[in-house]
């Protein structure tokens, strides 16, 4: 080979060297997109809030706020790169869920039509608080020969989610995300529907001790992952709270590492270790894992006055995931529709079936694409009727300066107990505490000398 040759090879080499993209933390434009895709996120959260109100429909509200993240994302890096549009906007579906419901909780349109097209006629059967069948009279069908004994024949129709609007003292938890150029920020907030905007809502005891615990527990577990430290330890963290609270962690709820259009690392944390019996059941045991520098956590923290054990109920699952290590040759139509329209539009990051301009070939096609595992579901998980829960989360930054949070919102000043942390906890929060009010009382200060000037 001539030296020539040598020369440019060399000189090629370095060129693929300096183009190859620096994705984590390391890079200060990482680090603002993910800052960009937090304040759209804490935005959102605050909107959401403000909607929360009584006679509000879980439907409108995740409209709502899948609205404002698309809306101000399409504000942020508009010009193209290498002839290519900065990709950005919802990284996990909004989702509302209510009272026992856990999580993940994001209904379709064609949900409410229901109630449209029997009108008056509507007769909601009920167990509790969820309804379980509605029967009413097709509109078509009246006074025609559609009739049993000399009476009309209802329709029976099992609906797959509660059609109550919200009410007073519903315990509401919204969940989150958005990305910017493929870099993810989540969160996930609770509140308690008040009955007038103006007065805080009446909250009972069990319902403030579970959402003191879930928040304390994010904060503490927040601070515990840094460099060096394991998962392990922040697993411990978060069960000494609940310990001391007196409530149970969501067990099948995990922190995960993420990376660019990767929400569910390879890294996690279990909120609690599983037992031997949920070994056996097929629940898996968290691999042990030292937390590095430079590196993106989402800080997901879900408690319950219940055993903890979440299950699935009536709701139907709305919101999926592409397995990208997944092939298989699709046989139904609406399945190769859905999954086409899936590479296209969300290749790597949750979805919702509403985001299909076809729900209907979306709801026919997701079971065969979930049943080849080309799709992997996430589930609308219930507690037990009576359990009350909360479910809190941020995103946290390790940074050289310290891990930092930069999503989530203050918990709601109507959440009290009477229960105190465990020692070592309070110690967390209360160095905690001292960091916000320095950090308050320096941005006052900067903000106090820029109006002077």
């Amino acid at each position: 080979m001539s030296d020539e040759s040598s020369t440019s090879s060399a000189e090629s080499a370095k060129e693929a060297a300096a183009e190859e993209e620096i994705t984590d933390l390391t890079n200060s434009d990482v680090c603002t997109k993910y800052q960009e895709a937090s304040k759209i996120v804490n935005l959102a959260l605050k909107g959401l809030m403000e909607q929360c109100v009584v006679g509000a429909k879980v439907l409108d509200l995740c409209k709502f706020g899948t609205t404002i993240i698309d809306t101000q994302a399409s504000k942020l890096y508009t010009k193209k790169v290498n002839g290519k549009n900065v990709e950005r906007g919802v990284a996990f579906p909004v989702c509302v869920s209510v009272n026992d419901v856990i999580c993940n909780h994001s209904p379709l349109a064609s949900e409410e039509v229901l109630l449209l097209l029997y009108g008056e006629s509507l007769t909601i059967v009920k167990q509790g608080e969820r309804a379980l069948f509605v029967r009413g009279v097709h509109p078509r069908r009246r006074g025609r020969g559609a009739s049993q004994n000399g009476k009309t024949h209802p329709d029976w129709v099992k609906p797959s989610m509660p059609l109550e609007p919200l009410k007073a003292g519903d315990i509401v938890k919204l969940d989150l995300g958005c990305h910017i150029d493929g870099y993810i920020s989540v969160a996930a907030h609770t509140l308690v529907v008040s009955d007038s905007p103006d007065t805080p809502p009446t909250v009972d005891d069990e319902t403030g001790n579970v959402a003191v615990a879930a928040y304390n527990a994010m904060l503490v577990a927040a601070a515990s992952i840094k460099a060096g430290n394991k998962n392990n330890d922040v697993t411990e963290v978060v069960n000494r709270v609940a310990n001391a609270y007196g409530v149970n962690a969501i067990s099948s709820v995990r922190m995960h590492q993420m990376k660019r259009f990767v929400i569910d690392g390879v890294k996690e944390v279990a909120l609690k270790a599983p037992t031997p019996d949920e070994l056996e059941a097929g629940e898996e045991k968290v691999d042990e894992c030292t937390f590095e520098q430079a590196e993106v956590y989402a800080v997901d923290v879900a408690m319950s006055t219940g055993e903890g054990k979440p299950r699935t109920g009536t709701l139907r699952t709305t919101v999926f995931k592409r397995n990208v290590e997944a092939n298989y040759r699709l046989k139904m139509k609406n399945s190769r529709y859905i999954l086409s329209e899936v590479d296209k539009k969300f290749p790597t990051l949750p979805f919702t079936l509403a985001h299909f301009e076809d729900e209907r070939a979306a709801r026919m096609g997701v079971t065969e694409c979930v049943g080849h595992g080309l799709l992997t579901p996430y589930a609308v998980l219930h507690e037990q009727k009576d359990a009350k829960v909360a479910h809190f989360k941020c995103t946290v930054l390790l940074l050289p300066s310290g891990t930092v949070r930069v999503t989530g919102l203050e918990m709601p000043e109507y959440f009290k107990t009477a229960k105190e942390p465990d020692e070592e906890t309070a110690k967390v929060l209360k160095e905690l505490e001292e960091i916000a009010a320095k950090k308050a009382a320096k941005k006052a200060a900067k903000k106090k000398k820029k109006k002077a000037t």
